[in-house]
């Protein structure tokens, strides 16, 4: 959410970032509620005025003057009466479009309609060659039975699945070892709840545009978290911490649900894009100072970058598109690691960076050194999603005999196995 004063004095600017980002906004409209709103606010407060200037003087009048102040009172009362309700609507109304408004695309990032104007920053790795017919995710884990891909859809439904043996034990691995290297760099480890409610949805701003990817629960009114993003980003709503206190980094777990309604016929062989999956998440808060927010950009950035490789797995990095990178964000890049079965790179990471777009939305704030109360900046990049991040990983070590070879820096996460699966 931008500040309503922002938008009110730089309409062309806000303009040109929906245009940009694709929204469904009709900007007019919400100038133009919000002059309304605006309006009905004066009269309300001029009435406040005058009822208390009122109270005072009926206070301070002598006997006889006292009932017709009374009367003139009580007519004001009534008219707020009538009022108060009128523009509690219209501010309503007005926050309702203020949560459809995007934030501001830095100008340094590709403009474009979709994936299709996305542009390459850099390349990491050698691609791998096989001297043998490579076999795709699907085909390993069946003829190492570390996962059943049938069996689990007669009792959850399609994008399901199970896994087993080896496989859950590297998937358990992968884990411990992005939540180790977050930890030595300082963020704070934190497992997060699944359910969450409707206000921290609508404060990382995946409400009220999404809403047909996510599970809902009518009985208890919640909702099944998509990412441990959602809770975290709530988790400081309505305080205000100290200077001191900043930043707040975390490492969030969690097990995350997502709907992929959009996304019907699309990745449904195997493992890419299933219904249920583990994050490990990071999640940085700081202060409200763009060249901390590109220096935390770059480090979450790097944080991941350090763990696909030490998974040994050739990646490019990605600028997202003004069209593609979502409607809160300044900024987004994407990790993208090489799927030898579908000779591309495939996404499996994601930073964003949203300077105070979401902590005005969720109330985030904290009071600076100079003691000014300010809406925190915030951050976020997948460190690991599985089980997408095993397809790669999968793919890439695989060998001849069907056996999938383990990165050297993940050994001491699986009992120092160099080998798991193939022949028994």
């Amino acid at each position: 959410m931008l500040d309503i004063d922002f938008i009110t004095q730089n309409p062309d600017i806000v303009r040109r970032a929906i245009e940009q980002k694709n929204s469904r906004l009709d900007l007019d409209e919400l100038l133009t509620t919000h002059a309304d709103m605006k309006t009905t606010l004066q009269q309300v407060e001029g009435l406040r005025a005058e009822r208390n200037r009122l109270s005072k003087a009926t206070a301070a009048a002598r006997p006889e003057e006292r009932q017709q102040l009374i009367l003139e009172s009580r007519a004001l009362g009534e008219q707020l009466k009538e009022l108060e309700p009128l523009l509690t609507e219209k501010e309503e109304s007005v926050h309702a479009l203020l949560l459809r408004v995007p934030n501001i695309p830095s100008e340094d990032e590709p403009v474009g309609a979709g994936e299709e104007e996305n542009v390459e920053h850099y390349k990491r790795g050698e691609l791998p060659t096989f001297d043998f017919q490579p076999r795709d995710h699907v085909e390993l884990v069946e003829m190492n039975d570390w996962a059943d891909l049938g069996r689990s859809g007669k009792i959850a439904g399609p994008r399901t699945y199970f896994l087993k043996g080896a496989l859950v034990q590297l998937e358990m691995g992968i884990w411990r070892m992005a939540m180790d290297l977050l930890e030595e760099r300082g963020m704070t480890v934190i497992e997060c709840p699944s359910l969450v409610k409707e206000e921290a949805l609508i404060g990382t701003g995946h409400f009220p545009s999404a809403k047909e990817d996510v599970y809902y629960l009518p009985s208890d009114d919640l909702y099944l978290g998509g990412t441990s993003e959602v809770s975290l980003n709530y988790l400081h709503s309505d305080e205000i911490l100290s200077d001191a206190e900043m930043p707040r980094t975390y490492a969030g777990f969690s097990l995350c649900f997502r709907r992929e309604a959009g996304a019907a016929g699309r990745d449904v062989r195997g493992l890419f894009r299933v219904h249920q999956f583990f994050k490990v998440e990071q999640y940085v808060m700081c202060r409200a100072d763009k060249e901390e927010s590109r220096r935390w950009f770059e480090q979450l950035l790097n944080n991941a970058e350090t763990i696909v490789e030490a998974l040994e797995l050739p990646y490019h990095v990605i600028r997202t598109s003004t069209g593609d990178m979502g409607t809160g964000k300044v900024r987004m890049w994407d990790i993208e690691c090489w799927l030898p079965s579908q000779e591309r790179y495939r996404e499996t990471h994601s930073v964003s960076e949203l300077y105070d777009w979401q902590a005005r939305r969720a109330n985030l704030r904290y009071r600076d050194a100079e003691g000014k109360v300010r809406y925190a900046y915030t951050l976020n990049n997948t460190a690991v999603a599985t089980p997408r991040l095993l397809i790669p990983l999968l793919e890439v070590h695989q060998q001849p005999d069907g056996s999938v070879r383990v990165p050297e820096k993940l050994r001491p996460y699986v009992g120092g196995r160099e080998f798991i699966g193939g022949p028994r």
